[in-house]
């Protein structure tokens, strides 16, 4: 496709490449006539032959060669810079065409129709074809811009395809027109008269010429003098004259850049620094920032650990903020470095970029160029005078900031919390989840128990606001043995507790249900259940009391029983098997007696059963 729009760019058809056909007859390789016929010169289509001005006619050129009729040239194909037509004038013409005054081609009297300016193309194709060859340098102006490429002329138009104009293509061909360009000839195609020529091929050969000289002069270390030529996400490349170097966008500044574009432009012209050469693959590293001094040689010079300075934000991320303190000296400020009691999700909570903020420097790294900051730090510790505002055995007031299995966290003011674990909630209540007590955002009233100022941690108590009732109240007011109301709170299926007043619980274990064996206590009892039990211990280390149903139930038989001599001995089992079992069932008893019951059975077998 490319020919033939250049066959058509130079005006040229089938017709007149035929003159270069070998077996044309009548004309030879310089066009001249070959044959006579009657004592005539002979006429042929195609021919190239001399003719003579004879007459100028308005815009027709009528000229003489030697036919019995004159042959004609449309004035138009003299150029507007070229001199105009003179009588007598002689040159070399095409026949394009011979008929006479009706169209007939065969008449040797009829109408010659001639061409100047296609003669003087094939004339200039045939002195061409004498000094060019394939693989030859040719220099030439480029004349104007054709779809695929470029008219260049060397003294005839040949085609320089968009793609060989240079090794990158440019964004716009039309550039060059008007300019001098020197081109290999790729291809010659003397059938269609087309040539076509590449700039590009001779530029990558000079440039391999140029790499290879490059490479073996240059070293590492050393400064030159390159052109960009191309800009990435990652860097540029710069053309340092045969070869292109990278230079990496962390090589161009000691300071942190979003983007090259920041510090480099295309076509710009800049010193670099060689920082590594790999001569096998061709491959150059560049460094721009390496041409001026590392900030961070003596950057303990002007930086000290536990000192403030001023910087600015430039980047945040989830771990943290880099903070810059000067240009090409940037540290990070950890998330757990920003506030002593705030909760921080996120850094951007507190810093945006643009931000300038106080830091203290933690650590220096100069060999690994970081320095490790602080917010904090420019700020009182508030755990520092802890024990000052909340003092052991204080009184404080907290909301409920969150629950968990084992407590709720109460926070007493910004970023200060208290655990208020579940044993620390009631002095009789047996406490499965704080959620039974405390619900968030409830305002609580605490005692303060300890504080750990190293680690951290308060511990707080609310039933230590009131006196311990099993030091007590409640020893004296339960006794063994003693028979008592209460409503089912709560079963498992280890048992029954059993609500004796408020806060305070019993333990009614299964196997002290009732006589026979049960399975599931929820057969036997339901939550809410008023019930009538007795006292079987009560264990006021462990803050225990424990219960029994079916002991009840044996004492009223006892109380019934007519003959206590022909009975007495089923009481004494009973006491024995009760006193055992402890209200534990076969786990023994909740705590161990002073004297068992068998003991005491066998020294005084006249004694009633203790109740």
């Amino acid at each position: 496709m490319v020919n033939r729009n250049l066959i058509r760019s130079l005006e040229t058809d089938a017709a007149i490449s035929a003159l270069f056909d070998q077996e044309f007859e009548g004309v030879d390789d310089d066009g001249t006539v070959l044959g006579t016929m009657e004592g005539e010169a002979s006429f042929d289509v195609n021919s190239i032959v001399e003719g003579r001005i004879i007459r100028i006619d308005d815009d027709i050129v009528l000229v003489d060669v030697g036919f019995k009729s004159e042959g004609s040239i449309p004035l138009s194909e003299w150029e507007e810079d070229e001199d105009p037509p003179q009588v007598g004038q002689t040159f070399q013409v095409l026949i394009e065409d011979l008929e006479d005054e009706f169209g007939r081609a065969d008449d040797p009297h009829g109408m010659v129709s001639l061409s100047k300016r296609k003669a003087e193309k094939i004339i200039a194709w045939q002195e061409m074809m004498k000094t060019v060859h394939e693989g030859q340098v040719v220099t030439g102006t480029v004349t104007r811009k054709i779809k695929g490429g470029l008219l260049v002329d060397i003294g005839v138009n040949v085609f320089l395809p968009a793609s060989q104009v240079d090794i990158r293509r440019p964004s716009d061909i039309g550039d060059y027109i008007g300019r001098v360009v020197q081109c290999e000839v790729l291809k010659i195609d003397e059938a269609r008269r087309n040539i076509v020529v590449s700039r590009r091929s001779l530029i990558e050969k000079q440039r391999e010429e140029d790499r290879d000289a490059l490479l073996r002069d240059l070293d590492v270390g050393q400064a030159c003098k390159g052109v960009v030529k191309n800009i990435a996400e990652f860097g540029a490349f710069v053309d340092l004259g045969g070869i292109d170097g990278l230079l990496h966008i962390t090589d161009m500044s000691w300071e942190r850049i979003g983007h090259p574009s920041e510090m480099v432009q295309i076509d710009q012209e800049i010193e670099v620094q060689v920082l590594h050469i790999d001569r096998e693959k061709q491959k150059i590293a560049l460094g721009l920032k390496q041409l001026t001094k590392n900030p961070w040689e003596t950057v303990d010079q002007r930086y000290h650990v536990n000192e403030k300075y001023t910087g600015t934000v430039v980047n945040v991320m989830s771990y943290g903020a880099f903070v810059k303190l000067e240009p090409g000296i940037e540290g990070l400020v950890h998330i757990s470095e920003m506030s002593w009691t705030k909760r921080i999700n996120h850094p951007n909570e507190l810093l945006q970029i643009g931000d300038e903020i106080e830091v203290v420097i933690l650590g220096i790294d100069k060999a690994g160029q970081q320095l490790s900051l602080g917010m904090k730090q420019t700020q009182d510790n508030p755990w520092d005078n802890i024990t000052d505002r909340y003092p052991i055995d204080g009184n404080v007031k907290g909301k409920v900031r969150n629950l968990t299995n084992y407590g709720a966290f109460i926070e007493l003011e910004e970023g200060i919390d208290g655990l208020l674990h579940v044993s620390d909630m009631s002095w009789t209540r047996k406490i499965s989840h704080p959620n039974e007590m405390l619900e968030k955002g409830q305002e609580v009233s605490c005692k303060i128990l300890s504080v750990d100022q190293d680690r951290r941690r308060i511990a707080l108590g609310l039933k230590q606001l009131d006196d311990d009732p099993w030091a007590q109240d409640i020893p004296g007011k339960y006794q063994p043995g003693q028979v008592v109301h209460g409503a089912v709170t709560k079963i498992t299926n280890f048992g029954v507790f059993v609500g004796l007043e408020d806060g305070l619980e019993g333990l009614l274990h299964i196997s002290e249900l009732a006589d026979h064996k049960v399975e599931n206590p929820e057969d036997v009892v339901k939550v809410g259940d008023e019930i009538e039990v007795k006292i079987l211990r009560v264990d006021i280390d462990e803050r225990k009391i424990g219960l029994s149903r079916k002991r009840v139930e044996w004492a009223e038989e006892d109380s019934a029983a007519a003959e206590p001599a022909s009975t007495g001995a089923a009481p004494r089992e009973r006491v024995a098997r009760e006193d055992l079992k402890g209200g534990l069932g076969e786990a023994g008893p909740l705590i161990k007696p002073a004297e068992s019951a068998t003991e005491a059975a066998d020294s005084s077998p006249d004694e009633s059963p203790a109740e």
